[in-house]
């Protein structure tokens, strides 16, 4: 099985007789998240016949057993904010066994590893900020190793220009869904049907880990403003965490049990959006949430706390409602900050159907327009093909030159990844 797609997918192929270039995805964590979402994302649309895709991650998992499954190679070492120095030998050995040209890294112990093998090797390096703000170690090591940094929000972009990051060294390239997957045309009576939520009923929907940065203590809050005003209402919270115990405990003492469900993880959840009247967004840090655009591209409208790249995503008053964040509220907003307001604005919308139908379908126009997963792809793969393969001028056009060969003869031990 071949690591990547064709070109149909809507990444346009080179044409002339470059060879793949090799990538090295070193990656963070293993766990069923929005990283590892978005890796597999990138790795399966890459075209075939232009990037072939080795992993590094940090354990075993569902999410490496997938990417076998997927056709791709897996290696396993320990990935630490401090590296070891076992885990920079494996990092090394597999560059220059699969004779790699480019890294690409994510999360903060990926990116320090990146930066160590790529100057050991002379290897270009980028590494994915999935987060709004840069920590100071991923600042530092950008800047001591040369490490290339991609951002998918605007405030990360910022922070990094200010922390003395070359401009040139970071590009912004915003997160994207598939919006093939994820589409209104799919039916959430299923999905309803499996939390006992009836068809007629009105369904508000947190997606995300149950966790503090994501907020869903605060979901729960919103939902017990709401029920005091809209008992009809039903509320559903997707997703696995460590707050779980604390969130049954508080819908349980707040007597919510028979209109707060908590669905745990759900596989298919390209179908579960299309269940959802209105979806919320409840975090207290965010970056660009895969969750918003899946919701969007499934036509959903939405009422979301405004931090980080949320503020991208959101066109308010159009696709959804942008609720500012702490106790003060945006310029001209009738509503508050925080989940106060995300609770006053859901009760609005809940009595205007008329106009949450416009704002799902203003949600899937602008998902399609701005935040197709083609255009994170495409844009992924120029900013790969920039580090490896500088245009140069011939006859008047701009080409690639041809990459370097990286054989550095014969290997003593070959690394062999687990099957």
């Amino acid at each position: 099985m071949s690591n990547g797609v064709s070109s149909s997918n809507g990444v346009p192929s080179r044409t002339g007789t470059a060879k793949p270039l090799q990538v090295l995805q070193i990656i963070g964590n293993a766990i069923v998240g929005g990283m590892e979402t978005y890796v597999s994302n990138l790795i399966t649309r890459l075209p075939s016949d232009e990037f072939q895709v080795t992993c590094l991650c940090p354990y075993e998992s569902a999410f490496t057993a997938s990417l076998r499954r997927l056709g791709f190679k897996v290696y396993i070492t320990p990935i630490q904010d401090d590296p070891a120095w076992r885990s920079v030998e494996m990092a090394v050995e597999l560059i220059r066994q699969h004779r790699v040209d480019i890294i690409h890294a994510h999360l903060l112990n990926a990116h320090t590893l990146a930066g160590l093998a790529g100057r050991l090797t002379n290897t270009p390096a980028v590494t994915t900020i999935h987060a709004r703000t840069l920590w100071a170690q991923d600042i530092s090591v950008s800047r001591l190793t040369n490490i290339n940094l991609i951002v998918v929000c605007q405030e990360a972009y910022a922070q990094a220009l200010a922390a003395g990051v070359p401009a040139d060294s970071v590009t912004v390239i915003p997160n994207g869904v598939d919006t093939q997957k994820f589409t209104p045309q799919r039916s959430g009576a299923a999905f309803r049907e499996t939390i006992g939520v009836p068809p007629e009923a009105t369904l508000v929907g947190f997606v995300g880990r149950l966790d503090w940065e994501k907020g869903p203590d605060k979901f729960v809050q919103v939902a017990d403003r709401i029920r005091r005003r809209r008992p009809d209402v039903h509320f559903v919270l997707v997703g696995e965490g460590p707050m779980e115990a604390e969130l049954r405990e508080m819908i349980a003492q707040m007597g919510l049990e028979g209109s707060v469900h908590m669905a745990g993880m759900h596989r298919n959840i390209e179908t579960v959006y299309p269940a959802f009247d209105l979806l919320l967004q409840t975090s207290r840090s965010e970056a660009m949430p895969l969750a918003l655009l899946e919701g969007m591209a499934c036509g959903r409208p939405v009422v979301a706390i405004g931090v980080g790249g949320v503020a991208e995503l959101v066109e308010g008053g159009t696709n959804g409602i942008l609720i500012s964040p702490g106790n003060w509220s945006y310029v001209a907003s009738p509503y508050p900050g925080d989940w106060e307001g995300v609770a006053a604005a859901a009760l609005d919308l809940l009595k205007q159907p008329a106009r949450l139908r416009q704002m799902g379908q203003a949600s899937r126009k602008r998902a399609e327009d701005v935040f197709d997963l083609h255009h994170n792809v495409r844009e992924t793969a120029a900013v790969f093909n920039r580090l490896v393969r500088p245009a140069v001028m011939k006859n008047g056009v701009w080409q690639p030159t041809v990459v370097r060969d990286q054989s550095d003869g014969e290997r003593r031990v070959r690394l062999r990844p687990r099957t």
